[in-house]
Formats: C-alpha cells, sequence, structure tokens
C-alpha cells in the first residue's frame, strides 16, 4: 500500500529537500504541494492525502488554521513540521488536531517512519518535545474536563486502563506485557477506544485521557 503524502510549505527548496527525502522510501509517493495554508486546504481537499506536512508559518492562512480546516473537510493526517519547537506551537497544533510535531532538523529516517506511523493511526512527538507538553495542555482544559470525563464513560475498564498506559507512554508491547496480554490484544483495545472516544488517533486519545482527569499531570 502506498502513502500519499502533501507537502505545504511557503519554500520551494524545503518542500524539493522533503519530497527527495520521502522519494527513497517505496512506501510513500508526494502527490502536491502547497505555498500557502489556503494552497493546502485546497489541495488536500482535491487530492485528499494520507498525510500532510504542513509548516506553521506560511503566507495567507497559517498552518495551525490550515490544518484545523483539512481535519474538518477530509480524513487526512496532519504532521507539523516547523523550525519553532515551542509549545505555543505544540499546544496550537494539539488543539487543530495534528498527529504529530516534528521539527524540520528531523532526520530522513525519522521523518519517513513519522509518516508511516500517523498513516497508519499513530500519533507522534518529537523527541525533544516531552510528555510535559500534553500535561500543560490538558491542565489548561478547565471546563473541558467534566465533558471528556462524561467521554470515557463509553469504555469498558479494560479499554479505560489501556488508555491510561497510552497515556504514560507505554508502547503497544510494554501495554501487552503490564497487562499480561498479547501486542495485537493491546492494539485491538486502543482502536476500539479511538472509535468509541471518536478521536483521530494516540495522540488525541492522551491528550483525552488527562483533560479527563483518567491521567493526571506528573503521574
Amino acid at each position: 500500500m502506498t502513502i500519499t503524502v502533501l507537502l505545504a510549505d511557503d519554500q520551494a527548496l524545503v518542500r524539493a529537500g522533503f519530497r527527495s527525502l520521502l522519494r527513497r522510501s517505496r512506501d510513500l509517493t508526494v502527490v502536491g504541494e502547497a505555498a500557502s495554508g489556503d494552497e493546502a486546504v485546497r489541495q488536500a481537499a482535491r487530492l485528499r492525502p494520507d498525510v500532510v506536512l504542513m509548516d506553521i508559518r506560511m503566507p495567507g492562512t497559517d498552518g495551525i488554521t490550515a490544518t484545523r480546516r483539512i481535519l474538518a473537510e477530509t480524513d487526512s493526517r496532519v504532521i507539523i513540521l516547523t523550525t519553532f519547537d515551542t509549545d505555543d506551537h505544540v499546544f496550537a497544533a494539539l488543539r487543530a488536531g495534528a498527529s504529530g510535531f516534528l521539527t524540520k532538523e528531523v532526520e530522513p529516517g525519522e521523518l519517513r517512519k513519522a509518516v508511516t506511523l500517523v498513516a497508519a493511526g499513530e500519533g507522534l512527538l518529537s523527541p525533544g518535545v516531552t510528555r510535559r507538553v500534553v500535561e500543560q495542555f490538558a491542565l489548561g482544559a478547565g471546563p473541558a474536563a467534566g465533558a471528556a470525563g462524561q467521554r470515557l464513560s463509553a469504555l469498558t475498564g479494560r479499554e479505560r486502563e489501556v488508555v491510561r498506559l497510552v497515556a504514560l507512554g507505554l508502547s503497544n508491547d510494554e501495554i501487552a506485557q503490564r497487562l499480561v496480554i498479547s501486542p495485537l490484544t493491546a492494539k485491538t483495545h486502543i482502536t476500539r477506544a479511538i472509535a468509541k472516544l471518536e478521536v483521530r488517533d494516540r495522540v488525541q486519545l492522551v491528550i483525552l485521557a488527562y483533560e479527563s482527569g483518567l491521567v493526571r499531570p506528573g503521574g
């Protein structure tokens, strides 16, 4: 299966560089490019790529706003790719529904792996962006906490436990070992939780876990 990618960055050289890196994988295909946020929205609506690599600062509509619009109109997933590795940008990207956040200094192999993971429904943050970012995001949830807690009532006890472990940063294999189940069963629980809670991916699942109080900042 080939994963289709849309590149959105106002610098032609940056787009060319990422296009070259992605071409080294037979499973990844760049189907379009955009030099502005508005163009990225139009291209995403027309091409329906699996993943959009989105710069934050672009002419006109910025990458965060473009991400919000794309996710409202398509099933594409978005990875924010920027030189600005700051909490504010990460918060904004998460609020917009982005599935990942990487800096432009990302290694070629890490970039290709990131696109593959996000296309498969996983989520990611740059190694330099710690769980503290998600925790701080959740601390600002305020009134949203009650609504988030109600949503978790749709889960079974085992699904809640799996979501808690996901939020604590455990991989599928680690969750399986902790709960004495198979990795496939752990993945199935996560998939069902994502569907029941109507979130896009693992990152949004983590955010909801913190917002609801299922996992507390620092613990």
